[in-house]
């Protein structure tokens, strides 16, 4: 029966990569705990061999010359009736048959086992998602949630990990069957092996999600030849993400855009039409905020402080500069971290 047991765990690291040695200590516990049940409480050890591929259960009493806690100690005379070598003080093992438990014992011992699987199982997961941290997956809808709306994916890392409604693009329908990207925020090491559901914070809304799209998708990101500076966005309808070219030679705009927009269309079609503005990053803070309120045009940039700036634009342009409910200017505050202030000049006829 132990070699059996020894088999069926050297499979076990195999198959699912839980270590033999951990599956041991959850076996320990295991027996440790029917003996508790079986035993009423007398204190037990349990003896691994794992080159013999031997366990063994035993009861353990200390020999005193006059018993108190008949649980916990035994008499010299009856210590001595099962080996003249005891004396007083030493402890008296006396091997337990297993095999003996009742079915109560019996199934204490398999529930810490099966819950030590399931544990070992959750933290090999978890150590997955930490290495997939902040990067972009793919996920294929396995469940949703007609109510609520919240679906559950298949990583290929773990089934059944919750996107929550709040995580999705608005206005996106994901149905079971659809195949998406996804942004790991946060691994959670705490979440119980019972609920895997909540293993991983995922997301389609971090701004994180954007920027790692674009270093995976432009092949000039991924070379490090542009960088990404800076992203900011509102999910499901607007984002603008600043780059630099390291080289004087490649356009760092054009690269993320593609000929005739074909990279970054791509990119906005597969996050339910967002619209994406591509822009020119500069040291210079005028530069800087005069590109982040594209798509209009801008005449001048005052800074009033350190962080504060008056920009203006001709009339025909300050509904396009400040946009729909002021997203485009508070799109670009939140890019190039200044206060914006946009104001209008009459042209001079």
């Amino acid at each position: 029966m132990n070699a059996e047991l020894f088999e069926a765990l050297e499979a076990l690291e195999k198959i699912k990569g839980i270590p033999v040695e951990y599956m041991l200590e959850k076996v320990e516990a295991a027996l440790l705990s029917a003996c508790r049940k079986e035993l009423g409480g007398i204190p037990c050890r349990v003896e691994i061999d794992r080159e013999k591929k031997d366990i063994r259960v035993y009861k353990c009493r200390t020999v005193v010359e006059e018993v108190e806690d008949p649980k916990s100690e035994i008499s010299l005379e009856a210590a001595q009736a099962i080996s003249r070598r005891y004396e007083l003080g030493m402890t008296v093992d006396e091997e337990v048959k297993t095999k003996n438990f009742g079915r109560i014992s019996a199934q204490t011992a398999k529930q810490v086992i099966v819950q030590g699987i399931r544990e070992a199982e959750k933290n090999n997961i978890a150590r997955e998602y930490d290495k997939k941290r902040e990067e972009v997956i793919s996920a294929l809808v396995s469940k949703r949630d007609d109510v609520t709306g919240d679906v559950w994916v298949d990583t290929g890392a773990s089934e059944g990990v919750l996107l929550p409604k709040s995580e999705q693009i608005p206005g996106e329908d994901l149905a079971v069957g659809d195949r998406v990207r996804v942004f790991v925020t946060e691994v959670n090491h705490a979440a119980s092996p019972d609920d895997p559901a909540t293993i991983a914070n995922l997301s389609r809304i971090a701004p994180g999600m954007i920027k790692r799209i674009f270093e995976t998708d432009i092949p000039e990101i991924a070379d490090g030849t542009v960088l990404v500076k800076g992203v900011a966005r509102e999910a499901g309808s607007r984002t603008k993400i600043a780059v630099l070219s390291r080289d004087p030679a490649v356009d760092a705009v054009g690269a993320c855009i593609g000929n005739r927009a074909i990279r970054s269309s791509a990119i906005s079609e597969e996050l339910h039409g967002e619209k994406i503005d591509v822009i020119q990053y500069s040291e210079k803070p005028e530069e800087y905020i005069a590109a982040a309120l594209s798509p209009a045009s801008v005449i001048d940039v005052e800074f009033d402080g350190e962080r504060c700036a008056t920009v203006h634009v001709a009339g025909d342009q300050l509904s396009l500069a400040i946009g729909k409910e002021g997203q485009n200017v508070r799109l670009a505050a939140k890019l190039t971290g200044c206060k914006i202030d946009i104001k209008g000049i009459k042209s001079q006829n």
